[in-house]
């Protein structure tokens, strides 16, 4: 038998160091080749390190959080053979860095904990624990288990420390929380009554993608003076299109929510307002404007919200609009997103849906100079020729960058909008 020493890979691009993020094996378990190990986060990218060789976990180095040196010792297997570990050993191999695979990579400002990786072949997994029906937990004692977890047990009243975890090191999973209650679970002396009194709290490091979402939020507050502005939209006609070139087409070129024809108003109204799609280096002291609009949309995941973009939205029709702000949504909420559909952008739409409140002050994506929000569409009564109607309305609630946009450029560019969203007819005229 040998010791196989894993290192931080070189990841490129001059990373000097990387975020350790999550760990996918424990000392004791035993694993496959390629089998998923650790994650570590970059500026820019959630990496995978597999496993070059089989082996069983002796030990492994670094706290989740914790930055660690490309080069310094990751894991240590006990391998068949000789293993690598000798004096003065070297860092690891290129391919080791080669066989790291991209999740997902971010330049967004509020950009989500990272993917998930794939879980390890049966053969390469150890077995599960057997279950018990309780746990001996003391009441001080705080089981493994993530945020999600934990927020799923608190909404059923279900205290973790009498549920078995099969995960690594015994953590709970969604699977344990499903099992436990399937077998009727329930903590000894705790009635069915919901008014129990809870107490205990949680510290949640602030780490991998969530981090990055905290410094790019405060740096683009620091660093840009915003100001909003929020306009209400009569989309009554926009929606009854909308509708019916569903009913016409939508069985064969697909559905079209309302983001398209947002979209394609924003591209339309920016021809006369250029300098708000644009980026702005701060520290050079240079605005650079672009004909191309690379649409950013605001889009969460479960790691957090993230900004896939949109590329050349300007070239684009309402159902090949739609398809691609399908797409890109996909892929950043599976974790699939290529690198360059996360970067790249220079003005962002954001919407909450049904969720989308009444007026919003969203944040703009640094370097851009603005962001459009949408919020909720609700039918209120209105005035129109001396006769109270019932229409469509939604607010458009946008941020600008003050430095570079002007007030009644930023107003006269919202009333673009507006003037193409409620004689919707308009989008289709050059």
């Amino acid at each position: 038998m040998g010791i196989y020493v894993i290192r931080v890979p070189d990841i490129g691009e001059g990373i000097a160091e990387v975020e350790l993020v999550a760990w996918h094996v424990q000392p004791g378990d035993v694993v496959a080749e390629d089998q998923p190990i650790a994650d570590v986060m970059t500026d820019k990218a959630t990496v995978e390190i597999p496993s070059p060789v089989a082996g069983k976990v002796l030990a492994h180095s670094g706290a989740v959080g914790q930055s660690m040196a490309v080069g310094s010792e990751l894991v240590r297997l006990e391998v068949e053979g000789e293993g690598n570990l000798k004096q003065n050993s070297p860092p690891a191999p290129a391919h080791q860095a080669q066989a790291a695979t991209v999740l997902i990579a971010s330049e967004a400002p509020s950009a989500p904990t990272p993917a998930v990786a794939p879980a390890a072949p049966a053969a390469a997994r150890p077995p599960a624990a057997p279950r018990a029906a309780v746990v001996p937990r003391t009441a001080d004692e705080r089981p493994l288990a993530s945020p999600a977890v934990r927020r799923r047990a608190l909404d059923l009243g279900v205290e973790l420390r009498y549920v078995h975890g099969s995960g690594p090191a015994g953590r709970i999973e969604h699977a344990d929380l499903d099992a436990y209650l399937a077998g009727g679970g329930q903590a000894p002396g705790q009635g069915a009554s919901p008014y129990v009194e809870r107490h205990g709290e949680e510290q949640i490091p602030v780490i991998g993608l969530r981090r990055k979402i905290a410094q790019k939020m405060q740096e683009a507050k620091r660093r840009i003076p915003h100001f909003s502005y929020v306009e209400e939209v009569d989309v009554t006609e926009l929606e009854q299109l909308r509708q019916q070139l569903n009913r016409i087409h939508g069985a064969t070129r697909g559905k079209l929510t309302l983001l398209p024809f947002l979209a394609r108003a924003m591209v339309l109204a920016l021809r006369d307002f250029p300098q708000i799609n644009a980026r702005f280096d701060d520290e050079a002291g240079v605005v650079t404007r672009y004909a191309a609009v690379h649409l950013g949309l605001a889009t969460q995941t479960d790691g957090g919200l993230m900004v896939p973009v949109l590329r050349h939205a300007e070239a684009l029709d309402l159902w090949a609009c739609a398809a691609g702000i399908a797409r890109v949504a996909e892929g950043a909420r599976s974790g699939k997103a290529p690198r360059e559909e996360l970067s790249g952008s220079t003005i962002t739409l954001t919407s909450l849906g049904a969720l989308g409140g009444i007026a919003s002050t969203p944040v703009i994506n640094h370097p851009e100079v603005a962001i459009v929000g949408v919020n909720r569409m609700v039918e209120r009564p209105m005035f129109r020729n001396g006769q109270v109607v019932a229409r469509q309305l939604m607010n458009l609630s946008s941020s600008f960058d003050h430095r570079v946009v002007d007030g009644m450029d930023a107003a006269q560019f919202i009333q673009a909008m507006r003037a193409l969203l409620e004689t919707p007819a308009l989008l289709f005229v050059e």
